[in-house]
């Protein structure tokens, strides 16, 4: 039967796949996947007449990806990745490999085994010595065995980066160097248990439970180092007899897999031929297949991080500022669908004359102007820590305050404000020189508690801010001339002493009774700081 294993989570967890299988946030699918970046329907997964399976995306708001491709419609491969949002799940095909053991069977067992520990033996690598310093025979051939199975463990695994492949293979290559007949890996999982990731075992082999001494893992932990061992399993209906009723004597060895000083998870080996199947050299052979995979699971890890960043930066760079970006990669801001009243400053900036000078220009020649004009306001806005809440046709809607709470926010919207009127002379200037009309805008913004998260459908899900305050801001930029920054007495009441400013005539906007205190911003007596993990000054994209 062919499967999903969601492997994301704490604990790998799998799903038999049906004819039809829907998968997403709603618990009518026949796949739930709790993540609330993905959709509550994301895709569909459908047995073909060929008997393959189809996945096809329902439209969703941040994508389906096999690997790294984004994908609509997609024939699923035995071993392909599919990432939904935060979720990694990792189809199997029906070709069930016969020597691959369910993880359910893998347990760690207290108290009923008795483990003996024939050897131990350092994990960590010991450097090599030059070979004018070598004169111990035993010394040189340990040292050739380290390079033959680094030699050979490494053109096993070559560059694989996706970890479940991985571990296949390192099993494998046990299998192959080693009189094993089921092998195991542990990995320590976020909240630092020890939890069964792979499970193996040789072709026809026994399926029964493997079970692992938890003295030995201990020993491993503690210890770091690689153990050989003879494990009597022992049936729990006698646990309380004199004598030992055996299911079987095993031949064990567990390896720690580290990475400097961190344990990475442990791989554990077991023989049923004999009490003592392995020895020494295959304690070593074993600590040395350990110290590659180590240096391999990390570097598939470090390679996941990096593919899951890259993806993270580009859903949310194009948003938010690189600040804010940086702090949802490591995790310090975590955005979600629960609203949130937060005091929010609200920009608008609006062309003045577009629906005029568009009538002048072809289409090709209007969206340049825009994504051009686009270019070098949103760097401006992400140089003050301004959120790019949306465009709305040539309208620029900007936040401050949110998703984090900013201090000074009010501060850094005005001074954004006047820089971008200083960025647009810059852009107009280039415009010039091309003989290109100058463009004008007029600024309008406001201060007051919004609403703020994921507003929209299941395949559509925005961040942004509701309420009155943003009503406000918007009847503001439609009282801005060309060239002017209006802002409300509730703003102007927080910015005051950093602004020069001077009040207008109060005015009467759509869906408010009283007039509005309004005032006109001149300039800036003191410069707020603005974030400086961009590039300074306006885009050099030609107008």
């Amino acid at each position: 039967m062919a499967k999903l294993i969601l492997v994301s989570g704490d604990e790998p967890r799998e799903f038999e796949l049906q004819e039809f299988n829907s998968l997403g946030r709603h618990p009518n699918n026949t796949i739930q996947i709790l993540d609330r970046i993905i959709s509550k329907e994301h895709v569909h997964i459908v047995r073909t007449p060929d008997a393959q399976y189809m996945l096809k995306d329902l439209g969703s708001l941040n994508g389906t990806f096999i690997g790294q491709d984004r994908v609509k419609d997609q024939v699923l491969h035995d071993g392909d990745e599919i990432n939904l949002g935060s979720t990694r799940l990792i189809y199997r095909s029906d070709e069930v490999d016969q020597s691959e053991v369910p993880l359910q069977k893998v347990t760690i067992a207290p108290g009923m085994m008795q483990s003996h520990i024939r050897q131990r033996l350092e994990a960590k690598d010991q450097n090599f010595l030059p070979e004018r310093e070598v004169f111990d025979q035993e010394a040189l051939r340990r040292d050739y065995e380290r390079l033959r199975i680094a030699y050979e463990l490494g053109r096993a695994v070559g560059n694989e980066l996706d970890l479940d492949r991985l571990l296949h293979k390192v099993l494998d290559k046990s299998f192959e160097m080693l009189a094993a007949d089921r092998g195991v890996v542990l990995l320590v999982a976020e909240d630092g248990q020890l939890l069964p990731r792979v499970a193996k075992q040789r072709q026809g082999g026994s399926t029964d439970e493997i079970m692992i001494s938890n003295s030995i893992i201990n020993e491993v932990i503690q210890n770091k180092q690689a153990v050989l061992s003879s494990d009597a399993t022992v049936d729990s209906r006698f646990s309380g007899a004199h004598s030992i009723i055996m299911q079987g004597i095993r031949s064990t060895m567990s390896v720690p897999l580290l990475h400097g000083n961190d344990l990475l998870g442990i791989m554990h080996l077991d023989s049923q031929i004999a009490t003592n199947a392995f020895d020494e050299k295959d304690l070593l052979v074993f600590t040395g297949i350990g110290s590659q995979a180590a240096a391999a699971i990390q570097n598939a890890r470090l390679a996941a991080k990096i593919e899951w960043e890259a993806r993270t930066r580009a859903q949310f760079q194009r948003f938010f500022s690189p600040s804010m970006v940086q702090q949802m990669i490591e995790g310090k801001l975590k955005l979600d669908g629960v609203g949130e009243s937060r005091e929010v400053t609200v920009m608008f900036a609006d062309i003045r004359g577009f629906t005029a000078m568009t009538e002048k220009s072809n289409a090709h020649d209007v969206v340049e102007l825009l994504n051009n004009y686009f270019e070098a306001m949103v760097e401006v806005l992400f140089r003050y820590d301004g959120t790019l809440d949306k465009y709305v046709g040539d309208e620029i809607m900007a936040l401050f305050g949110v998703p984090v709470s900013q201090e000074g926010a009010s501060v850094a919207a005005v001074e954004c404000a006047v820089e971008m009127m200083k960025t647009l002379e810059t852009f107009n200037t280039e415009r010039a020189r091309y003989g290109q009309p100058p463009v004008e805008i007029g600024i309008g913004m406001n201060t007051g508690i919004c609403v703020y998260g994921a507003l929209g459908s299941s395949k559509t899900l925005q961040y942004t801010v509701i309420g009155d305050a943003v009503n406000i801001a918007s009847r503001l930029c439609s009282v801005a001339r060309p060239g002017e920054i209006i802002i409300s007495d509730v703003t102007y009441n927080e910015v005051h002493h950093h602004i020069d400013a001077e009040a207008l005539p109060p005015v009467r906007v759509k869906g408010k009774e009283q007039e509005l205190s309004i005032y006109r911003v001149l300039g800036v007596k003191h410069a707020y700081t603005p974030n400086t993990n961009t590039n300074p000054g306006p885009s050099s994209t030609r107008p």
